[in-house]
């Protein structure tokens, strides 16, 4: 925007974003009230007439709750009244094989915290369907926005166990080169931006990344072939950066997909805290946004139920909430007991009547598609494989302190100068008793002046 003058006009960033969304605005959907000479009438963003009334009702929540879709039953067989979606073999076989490979990924690193080989781990137990079947549903080149649980998509789009283990002993191969602590993955490569530990802050990011998608397609006179997905549970969801996100993306139509994995706990908090609502999927209607609920423990409504909302999202070019109703198996994390707010029996009774390895794999086997005398032997291979990749993490070198100032400025400003400077003076001096901590531990002391 240019002045008078021909130099450029500063305005506030809010009044910038004012003009941006009235450009985007269609005239009707900017009309909130209606004029003529005999009427007067309001009317929602989408030009329609809001009616009158008489008499003063006060609106309560609905009676009804929003239906949980399923195409199995706890067991694996077909629920009633229920059609299996359109999987091909194969894609369901490697579903189940990821899922399993997945649970063992989880194992390994889980215990070599344990250890003391690594300083953190989060799990995804009791999620592996929520989480591997949603992105088979998904393109490969949608970019995705992952909270810290969602080891599943990285696995389904060619993560390898070396840089799942690689990351998270924070070695001098890690795509991060060891600045994040573990699980924080992420991979340019496989279009999944990397994880950020403050919590729901990659819901607007995602948002601006569908904006973008939307602009590119609008701009050649396409319709979108790409939609954006971001994960989150259903405690970010009380988070403002939640709601922030939801308004932009349904008020710009973007091509996004919120998948909110409601596994019950946030942290130690249980949904009957956290919200007194028809769980997350209701609150898209207050923003005027389609909204799927299914069950996350069943790998093929997931797979369905995301499939959907994707064809939605990309052909209307609109947003999609998908609550998948789950069950945190492990504890929040390894710096968590969850047996200290929730009893050891109801974790028991999922994994008996409720867990999406079991119900997959006995559709399978049903269907002689999977044969359960060889599982045993595949995950003592899938074991195998893990540990031989977390072996050869724990023994790479870690990244060089040198690399705690690159990739943030093209030219590396006098500050950052400065700083770089004070370390390798610091450690110069306490040379000796660097040198002892840092070679047991694998790190190179070149700061590079």
């Amino acid at each position: 925007v240019h002045g008078g003058t021909g130099t450029p006009a500063r305005f506030p960033l809010h009044q910038m974003h004012r003009f941006a969304l009235r450009a985007l605005r269609s005239p009707f959907s900017s009309l909130q009230r209606t004029f003529s000479s005999t009427t007067f009438s309001y009317h929602d963003p989408h030009g329609v007439a809001i009616p009158f009334a008489g008499t003063l009702d006060m609106i309560t929540p609905a009676q009804q709750r929003i239906p949980c879709y399923r195409v199995l039953d706890n067991e694996g067989n077909i629920a009633e009244g229920a059609k299996v979606p359109q999987i091909p073999d194969d894609t369901l076989v490697d579903l189940y094989q990821k899922m399993l490979l997945l649970r063992q990924l989880d194992n390994v690193l889980y215990e070599s915290q344990r250890q003391g080989r690594i300083s953190f781990y989060m799990t995804s137990s009791g999620e592996e369907g929520a989480t591997v079947a949603s992105a088979m549903a998904l393109h490969a080149k949608d970019p995705v926005f992952l909270q810290y649980r969602e080891q599943g998509v990285l696995l389904h789009r060619g993560f390898t166990l070396d840089q799942f283990t690689d990351q998270c002993f924070s070695n001098c191969r890690d795509i991060g080169k060891g600045r994040q602590m573990p699980v924080h993955y992420g991979s340019k490569e496989l279009d999944v931006h990397f994880v950020s530990s403050p919590l729901t802050t990659q819901l607007p990011h995602a948002v601006g990344a569908a904006y973008a998608i939307k602009r590119e397609n609008s701009q050649s006179g396409l319709a979108p072939k790409r939609c954006v997905a971001t994960y989150f549970g259903e405690g970010a969801a009380s988070e403002g950066d939640f709601h922030a996100a939801m308004n932009f993306a349904q008020t710009l139509q973007v091509p996004c997909i919120f998948i909110c994995r409601n596994n019950g706990y946030a942290i130690s908090t249980p949904v009957h805290d956290q919200y007194s609502g028809d769980g997350i999927a209701s609150r898209a209607i207050g923003y005027g946004m389609n909204a799927i609920r299914a069950d996350g423990n069943d790998a093929l409504a997931v797979f369905h139920a995301v499939k959907e909302a994707r064809k939605f999202a990309v052909n209307n070019c609109k947003p999609v909430l998908v609550e998948l109703m789950t069950y945190r198996v492990g504890h929040h994390s390894t710096s968590d007991d969850s047996t200290r707010y929730r009893p050891l029996e109801e974790i028991q009774s999922f994994q008996k009547k409720n867990c999406p390895i079991h119900r997959l794999g006995s559709f399978l086997a049903s269907q002689q598609l999977w044969d359960p005398l060889t599982e045993e032997k595949l995950i003592e291979t899938y074991r195998a494989e893990v540990m031989a990749a977390m072996k050869r993490a724990d023994v790479e070198a870690k990244t060089p302190l040198r690399e705690l100032f690159g990739d943030v400025y093209d030219v590396e400003p006098p500050h950052i100068q400065k700083q770089r400077k004070v370390l390798a003076e610091h450690m110069a001096k306490y040379k000796e008793q660097y040198e002892m901590v840092l070679r047991s531990k694998k790190i190179s002391m070149d700061i590079d002046l």
